[in-house]
């Protein structure tokens, strides 16, 4: 049996299907370990089951003597350093595909929200403003028959394609299967939503030179990962008009203080990395991640292993 250290309490019999194998322990508390935390309970561990929260970086790998197996509770894995993992032979899996059309959902229904101003007029309801019916109150964006910007054109871009159909919009795409230019989807789209992966080329892709492209009433969208976009370039975006709104699933810091700007900017809808938040897609992401490290540990190919660009 081997020595597993898993960072979170997950849904489903995940954990329990690797204390059937091996020896398991988990980190019990709602908030993530620390980073001394997280290197303290991993140095004796041959096997890390981790969050992409977790910061699995070139210092603990090396701190970890016996480590031979990760799996990472997620679709990326920019939270790994995999050129260290890879120099130790640690193979470190992944958790794609089963979460594509969770996380599909909750791109449209952030678009949906911000277009419709969804969050803006349940608040204004819920402080007693509905006092009548008002022709020109709280006007949103057409959504059918618009054009949708799709940058990274992979799985769950696709998917998201796939729901704008419905609505007669037409898709724009850029990323590195090709598509438009990234300037030209900017300025020619409505709505733009970003599902491409965090890798040195995409971090900060979207800056304040991009969101002075965009249409003056576009919306943008982002269940992908905050650091792609430049948060103090969003905040002065939306506080200036230079673009219309913006629903974002992840920002830069994660998770933010209480405090930060962003929440103060005008027509933002945000809600907390939820996009894969569903009790079939979490359930499936914990057993890929179990099955990738039962299969790491008993030295077989992983069924989704990251590697290395």
């Amino acid at each position: 049996m081997a020595r597993c250290f898993v960072t979170r309490e997950l849904p489903g019999d995940a954990i329990e299907r690797l204390r059937a194998a091996h020896e398991v322990e988990v980190w019990g508390k709602r908030l993530p370990p620390s980073p001394d935390e997280l290197r303290v309970h991993t140095r004796a561990a041959e096997g890390l089951l981790c969050l992409l929260t977790d910061r699995v970086d070139r210092e603990l790998i090396h701190a970890a003597p016996d480590l031979r197996a990760i799996s990472n509770y997620a679709v990326g894995s920019d939270n790994i350093d995999l050129h260290a993992a890879a120099e130790r032979g640690i193979p470190v899996g992944i958790t794609p595909d089963v979460l594509t059309e969770a996380t599909a959902d909750m791109a449209f229904a952030l678009l949906l929200a911000a277009a419709r101003r969804l969050v803006e007029a349940d608040a204004d309801a819920r402080r007693g403003e509905w006092k009548t019916w008002e022709p020109a109150r709280l006007l949103g964006q057409d959504v059918h028959g618009r054009r949708l910007g799709i940058v990274g054109y992979g799985r769950i871009g696709r998917a998201v394609a796939r729901r704008a159909s419905g609505f007669d919009m037409e898709i724009l795409h850029s990323g590195r299967s090709g598509g438009v230019a990234l300037e030209t989807l900017l300025e020619s789209c409505d709505f733009v939503s970003l599902h491409c992966p965090l890798t040195p080329a995409t971090r900060g892709l979207i800056g304040e030179a991009q969101l002075r492209r965009m249409r003056p009433r576009a919306v943008l969208v982002n269940t992908a990962r905050g650091p792609i976009v430049d948060t103090d370039a969003l905040v002065r975006a939306l506080s200036e008009g230079w673009i219309g709104a913006a629903a974002v699933d992840v920002i830069d810091p994660e998770p933010p203080p209480a405090d930060h700007p962003l929440f103060d900017a005008p027509n933002l809808t945000v809600v907390p990395h939820i996009a894969s938040a569903t009790h079939a897609a979490r359930e499936r992401m914990a057993n890929l991640a179990a099955d990738n490290l039962l299969a790491g540990l008993a030295g077989r190919p992983l069924p989704a292993v990251a590697t290395a660009d």
